[in-house]
């Protein structure tokens, strides 16, 4: 968040965090529903690293210009909360090594609560209740699951797309994060 402040004030923007944080309880459970559908499909059924989704990253990587992540929610919040921006593999050892603590140390609901309240959102909007906030004018616990699906479309790049403006790609990205919402199962925080 730092960072990304910072970033703002080089490009001649005035400096903003807009942050809020919620307990979980307070998170619409389809905003959960989404981000688990957008990121993380196998996100209660692993211990923070999804091996099969690496390997395809990497596989893909290897053959296009445009990067695809196989990186888990667990991977993510470890990053986002300890860790600094950029890739290296120092860095990703770091992110490794925290992804273990937090796997060992926090719930899978304790994760979800903190990968949502810390991701960025948007230009200098960070987590669900600062998101809900400036896109719908709601709090985090009163997103439908549209409004779940549009915000979660944004997670890649949330400085390039918006939730409330998609262009072709991103409404196509909602369709299926929608369709993955429903093909998901219980999801037992």
């Amino acid at each position: 968040m730092i960072t990304r402040g910072f970033e703002r004030k080089h490009d001649g923007k005035d400096w903003k965090i807009d942050k809020h944080w919620v307990p979980f309880d307070s998170i619409a459970d389809p905003m959960k529903r989404a981000a688990v559908a957008a990121e993380d499909q196998k996100f209660l059924d692993h211990y923070g690293f999804d091996f099969k989704a690496m390997e395809k990253a990497i596989d893909k990587n290897a053959h296009s210009h445009k990067l695809m992540g196989g990186s888990t929610i667990s991977q993510q919040t470890a990053k986002n909360v300890f860790l600094w921006p950029g890739r290296s593999y120092v860095r990703k050892a770091f992110e490794a090594w925290f992804t273990i603590l937090i796997e060992t140390f926090w719930s899978k609901r304790r994760i979800m609560e903190v990968y949502l309240n810390e991701i960025e959102m948007g230009d200098g909007i960070y987590g669900v209740e600062a998101a809900s906030q400036n896109y719908y004018h709601i709090h985090a616990s009163e997103l439908n699951k549209h409004q779940a699906a549009s915000i979660a479309s944004i997670f890649p790049d949330p400085l390039k797309w918006s939730p409330t403006n998609p262009d072709d790609h991103l409404r196509h990205k909602q369709y299926l994060i929608m369709k993955n919402m429903r093909r998901l199962g219980p999801l037992d925080f």
